[in-house]
């Protein structure tokens, strides 16, 4: 199992303890979506706010980083605190494998992150060489970065300097695609990288900034736009295996998920 959330841990709210209280209870792997840890990402911030909630799991993390993350300069915060874990320092990009799936991490701070996320940047010039190299070992790619390219939120707009990215994964078969950025949840159905609804081979994004911050609200829902749910912390949790994957969305308190499915890869 691979589960979590982003927008996590502030000292100034409690969220972030009812969601690793959930996380406490489910094996496997843990991520995070970005905005790690408020306000600005300091060794401070990780250290009171978010190592004594979701730290408890740092063993067993695959971050992603935010853009509050970059309060601190370069991110060094983050890149310290979660170490080799968070790939190379200054990049923010790694990937591995797990249950028959390859994940990818990107970084989405595209006006930071050296090169951009523009097609032929060394960040989607990287991704798409290394799901070219995974292409032999699984069907199934997930990816994961903080800024969604579609959202229905009304607090942060939608990143369209991330379409290169999605486009990469979309010409590689890929699954699923995870963010964060505006505090609520909401899942779509299978998209292509331009928003057209794409049952046989589109992505199917969600965007997971549940994981503890304060709840932002909807607007009216954007195409291929499936279930929207705000006003509570949670965090998804993946199934996966070789051929495809189920999820279900967790909330503190509820003993029925929010949301779930399954689908099958490409």
């Amino acid at each position: 199992m691979l589960t979590g959330a982003g927008d996590i841990a502030s000292c100034a709210s409690n969220g972030d303890a009812r969601t690793a209280d959930l996380l406490a209870g489910i094996p496997g792997e843990v991520f995070t979506l970005g905005d790690n840890a408020y306000p600005n990402g300091t060794p401070e911030d990780f250290a009171k706010c978010y190592n004594p909630t979701w730290g408890r799991f740092r063993d067993r993390t695959h971050p992603t980083i935010g853009n509050h993350d970059y309060g601190t300069a370069g991110a060094k915060g983050y890149f310290d605190y979660f170490g080799a874990a968070a790939g190379p320092p200054g990049e923010g990009w790694y990937s591995y494998d797990l249950g028959g799936w390859h994940i990818v991490v990107l970084n989405s701070n595209c006006r930071i992150v050296s090169g951009g996320c523009g097609a032929g940047s060394p960040q989607e010039t990287w991704l798409r060489a290394d799901l070219a190299a995974a292409a032999s070992r699984t069907d199934c790619v997930a990816a994961m970065w903080h800024h969604p390219l579609f959202t229905s939120g009304t607090v942060e707009a939608p990143t369209p300097a991330v379409r290169p990215l999605f486009q990469a994964l979309y010409d590689n078969g890929a699954e699923l695609v995870l963010n964060g950025h505006n505090h609520q949840y909401e899942r779509f159905a299978p998209q292509t990288p331009q928003g057209t609804s794409d049952p046989g081979r589109g992505i199917r994004q969600f965007v997971v900034g549940s994981g503890g911050a304060s709840s932002y609200g909807f607007g009216p829902p954007v195409p291929n736009s499936q279930v929207r749910i705000a006003d509570t912390p949670g965090v998804l949790r993946l199934t996966l295996d070789g051929s495809g994957y189920d999820w279900a969305f967790l909330t503190p308190g509820n003993p029925s998920a929010k949301d779930t499915g399954h689908d099958s890869c490409h």
